[in-house]
């Protein structure tokens, strides 16, 4: 079966072609290199001992997306990454996170349509419910108005993958998932942000190595446990796996409704100072960091209720935040070395 990753040699896109490989399917990833590196192909041929077929393009440019659907069309189903996904960068730059999470989903969305197997799998985010009423956050809690362009993307594209669905064959599932870190155990993959990382482990692990001379912590008035945000940080793979679990009841006819919706997360939060205390322990790294103001568009806490996703998927996160933080460690001291 042929299955097609966008964003497929992204942080969560290249570990999801990796376990889709392990479980024998054929792998199309699709991939426009602007966060990403051709090289991440040779990591995963050295997991996996196969490199999955790769097509270099941009998603926004809806002739080449025609083209492709053209060329592979006995795909099996779709798991789209492909999206910018920094909630600091959507505030100052909106019109790119419009143009390029939303365009990208119609594009593929009207040609998955004329196919006979619409499987869908779509990279949402817990960023959908803005800051929820109550912790930890189900998928029956209400949408808030969002706190970003990013996560406002998020909202609307699950409201057109649920438009598309009531009046096609298509068949989707929607992961909402957490905080997303780590890197693959062998170290051959993991998250390589170019340029300034805009997310906290890849921040750390550069600052603890010395690429980067500080860390902020944006913010210490939070209403938590020490005043700092509070997140639920999830291993890659754990993610990853979830991915392919939710393919499969796409593929075997086992989802109850067109559109289904998971939290991905380990239902446990943590501060940000928590991470680096934490990280500090694994690593046997001191780390330099300051506190310095809120940023724009966070919110104060948001951790995951995973009862559904463990009860009907089958699927938990086997991860701890030691390991998830160790692994981030030995791929960052194997991309400088």
């Amino acid at each position: 079966m042929k299955i097609v990753v966008t964003g497929g040699l992204g942080f969560i896109g290249s570990h999801t072609v990796v376990e889709l490989q392990n479980e024998g399917f054929e792998v199309v990833a699709i991939d426009n290199l602007s966060n990403s590196s051709e090289s991440v192909l040779d990591g995963i041929f050295n997991i996996t001992g196969k490199k999955p077929i790769f097509e270099k393009m941009d998603l926004r440019d809806k002739a080449s997306v025609q083209n492709f659907f053209k060329k592979h069309s006995d795909v099996g189903g779709v798991i789209h990454f492909a999206a910018s996904k920094a909630v600091g960068e959507s505030v100052e730059n909106p019109l790119l996170y419009y143009e390029n999470n939303i365009s990208a989903l119609v594009y593929i969305l009207q040609e998955l349509k004329e196919l006979p197997n619409a499987n869908f799998i779509f990279s949402s985010s817990c960023t959908v419910y803005g800051q929820a009423e109550h912790m930890p956050i189900t998928e029956d809690a209400a949408i808030q108005q969002a706190m970003s362009p990013y996560g406002n993307t998020k909202q609307i594209g699950e409201e057109i993958i649920k438009d598309v669905a009531k009046v096609t064959h298509l068949k989707s599932i929607l992961l909402r998932y957490f905080n997303p870190i780590g890197a693959h155990p062998s170290a051959e993959i993991g998250e390589l942000p170019l340029g300034v990382p805009q997310n906290l482990v890849p921040f750390i692990t550069q600052t603890a190595i010395g690429l980067r001379e500080k860390l902020s912590v944006f913010g210490s008035d939070y209403p938590t446990v020490d005043g700092t945000a509070v997140r639920d940080y999830i291993h890659v793979v754990d993610l990853a796996k979830a991915h392919v679990v939710a393919m499969k009841r796409l593929l075997n006819h086992q989802n109850l409704d067109k559109v289904e919706t998971f939290n991905l997360g380990t239902g446990t939060g943590s501060s940000v100072l928590e991470v680096i205390t934490a990280f500090e322990k694994v690593s046997g790294q001191k780390l330099n960091y300051q506190i310095v103001g809120r940023r724009e568009g966070d919110i104060t806490e948001a951790y995951a209720n995973t009862d559904k996703a463990n009860d009907i998927l089958g699927w938990k996160a086997a991860s701890s935040l030691e390991d998830c933080l160790a692994s981030a460690w030995r791929w960052e001291q194997k991309i400088r070395s």
